[in-house]
């Protein structure tokens, strides 16, 4: 069923589309902070460590027991406004008891800089990511996340061909793959999108590289937007060659569509892990 949207702050606001919408980001700070110090207890974590001069340039790197398997990398949301690496520890748990390391970088906020650096921020945290640790390389992100991730598979993406290839599967959780709609928000007046920066930075309007399994993951419960454009990327996506599935998680909204991040015998993590 397809919905007019008559206002567009609305259609892209979840806190206060949510009961109890209030109590996040501030219910992931415990248990990120509990589960970073636990594996930094145990020699298992390399905190702040630099991809660039900012002090936003820094990725937290996760390890598991024995050699890795491989690397995710998890992207954080928050409209490329807001928040940063601190809170999302605790998610690297499904992968890490899969055998696989688990970074997870900050990057530098509109509007400071614009879409375009971030997305290069990105691409520099997962070159250093991979510098870090050998094997396959799976990619996750919330929201904004969901968008910086798929736009590093993308045809002439800030991230070269040969890091490219060690690419193997995307999630994008609740994602945002098209920009044009968000040039509707009060939100706009910070992140300056224009029709230049929608049409060079849309995952959705651009071709994916060759080679990749993606799948656009939502919360049945979320905001239609959302749903919509995790449907987009899957269905152009996959009308221009590439492995795509659309999953809608019962019951999920904007903010719990990732804790199944931490469950290691999930469906979200086996899609993300299981190369």
């Amino acid at each position: 069923m397809l919905y007019a949207v008559k206002d567009w702050d609305n259609a892209y606001a979840n806190g206060p589309n949510i009961a109890g919408g209030e109590r996040w980001p501030g219910l992931w700070v415990a248990p990120a902070e509990a589960y970073r110090t636990a594996l930094a207890g145990q020699g298992r974590a390399r905190l702040d460590i630099a991809f660039g001069a900012h002090e936003r340039q820094r990725l937290d790197l996760f390890l598991p027991e024995g050699t890795p398997k491989g690397l995710v990398v998890f992207v954080h949301g928050g409209y490329w406004m807001r928040l940063d690496k601190s809170f999302w520890s605790h998610l690297a748990q499904g992968p890490i008891a899969r055998g696989f390391a688990v970074a997870m970088p900050s990057y530098r906020l509109c509007p400071e800089v614009d879409i375009a650096d971030i997305s290069g921020d990105v691409a520099q945290a997962v070159a250093k990511a991979m510098d870090e640790v050998a094997g396959p390389v799976a990619l996750t992100g919330h929201s904004a996340g969901g968008h910086l991730v798929t736009r590093m598979i993308c045809r002439g993406a800030p991230l070269s061909p040969e890091r490219q290839a060690r690419i193997t599967s995307v999630v994008s959780l609740s994602g945002l793959h098209d920009l044009r709609p968000l040039q509707r928000t009060v939100m706009n007046d910070t992140l300056h999108i224009d029709d230049a920066t929608a049409l060079r930075e849309s995952p959705a309007l651009l071709a994916p590289i060759d080679g990749v399994k993606v799948t656009a993951w939502v919360g049945g419960a979320e905001r239609n937007e959302f749903r919509r454009q995790a449907q987009l990327l899957a269905n152009i996506w996959i009308g221009l060659g590439a492995t795509t599935a659309y999953v809608e998680a019962p019951d999920r909204h904007h903010f719990d569509v990732i804790d199944d991040l931490a469950d290691a015998e999930s469906g979200l993590v086996k899609a993300l892990v299981e190369m």
